[in-house]
């Protein structure tokens, strides 16, 4: 796949009088016929992430702070303990859920989460033993030098590398100039051995002004992260600012551009910049305008859905885009895209290919006045 930008108009708006996310069990058309929507969890209070447990449980994070296990298509009533005290504020809280490569031995879980300090608040990576209900031995492992008083632009995801690197985005918290300064972890992407330390093999290792942690750096807000199951390559989708949504394919030491270079507007309209690109700064491989509010990601691989193997599957937030956005590609790049589950109104934080073939879905509060509104469901096909 060449990695050279392609415009995604953006999806269909929500339709008028679709069903209620908490309706188990419907359909909702599709390009291979409809998708059967089983909800598994609701009553969910913010829901971020999910992670499956080799004994068939999912792991679900509320970014209120607990997190939460299905089992049996159930969600058990009871949190999971021992998990660290996180800031509930704005975009902040407990976020992303991982579960390390060789978990059925170590029985090691990760989690993201805003962290509080002196200096405002950061992203925070910790690591614990988990035991089937609690979490043992919780450390942090990773602070990112991101602090700022804001509670916005935390970033987040994880996503393990074939070589055991655990890759972490970090959000610029709001203040966009941090994200062209490699001496700052704000608006990165690092790279991690699996005890939080700096790999020794990163692009500006022993690079005077660079933080050893980074991979790449320029980035907005980054909260879709994956490896790519065939190419083993390092994606990320990011939220631009009105309009500039992306999609990147991202490289050792690249330079992802914000602010200097961006398809996107200021939320009052003005332009940020008349450079949609700069040399020396890398292009996104699909970009939205208007923005869509892309969180979570997944590439599709599995034997559900033959029609979506190769597709690259977008959660999305935003009103006008909420639901869940398809990208397929052909040789050159993408070549098509589709909108899934507009009709619920629901705004996804996350998409998840399971190890059963179908695709996982939590979907966040449609209000602020409607904080235990999220859901966990799943997406298998019609018939």
């Amino acid at each position: 796949m060449r990695s050279g930008h392609f415009l995604l108009a953006a999806a269909a708006a929500v339709l008028a009088g679709g069903c209620a996310p908490g309706d188990a069990n419907r359909t909702v058309p599709s390009a291979v016929g409809g998708v059967r929507v089983v909800t598994l969890a609701e009553g969910l209070a913010n829901p971020w992430s999910i992670a499956f447990l080799p004994d068939g449980g999912i792991l679900v994070t509320e970014r209120s702070g607990q997190l939460r296990i299905v089992r049996d298509g159930r969600l058990d009533p009871e949190p999971v303990a021992g998990v660290p005290e996180s800031l509930y504020a704005g975009q902040g809280g407990l976020l992303e859920v991982s579960l390390h490569p060789d978990f059925a031995e170590n029985n090691r879980v990760y989690l993201t989460y805003s962290k509080a300090g002196d200096q405002g608040a950061t992203t925070a990576l910790a690591r614990g033993t988990f035991d089937g209900r609690r979490l043992n031995d919780v450390e942090d492992i990773f602070v990112a030098d991101a602090w700022a008083a804001t509670n916005l632009h935390y970033g987040s995801r994880l996503a393990w590398a074939a070589d055991g690197a655990l890759f972490m985005t970090v959000g610029e918290r709001n203040m966009r100039d941090r994200a062209q300064d490699p001496g700052d972890h704000a608006g990165s992407i690092v790279r991690l051995d699996d005890d939080g330390g700096a790999r020794d093999d990163n692009p500006f290792v022993g690079r005077a002004g660079y933080r050893p942690e980074i991979y790449s750096y320029g980035h907005r807000n980054p909260q879709g992260l994956m490896i790519h199951p065939e190419t083993g390559d390092l994606w990320t989708n990011e939220h631009g600012p009105q309009g500039g949504d992306e999609v990147n394919v991202v490289t050792a030491g690249g330079n992802y551009g914000w602010p200097a270079v961006t398809f996107g507007r200021e939320y009052s309209g003005a332009v940020i910049t008349d450079r949609p690109w700069q040399a020396g700064m890398q292009q996104p491989l699909a970009y939205w305008v208007p923005s869509i509010g892309v969180s979570g990601m997944t590439a599709y691989t599995g034997d559900a859905f033959p029609e979506w193997r190769g597709s690259v599957f977008v959660g999305a937030l935003a009103a006008r885009g909420a639901g869940v956005h398809r990208i397929g590609f052909d040789v050159d790049g993408p070549d098509e895209r589709e909108s899934i589950l507009s009709e619920l109104g629901a705004r996804v934080r996350d998409v998840r290919q399971g190890p059963d073939g179908y695709l996982y879905v939590v979907t966040d509060a449609t209000t602020a006045r409607e904080a235990n509104s999220g859901s966990l469901l799943r997406l298998e096909p019609a018939g």
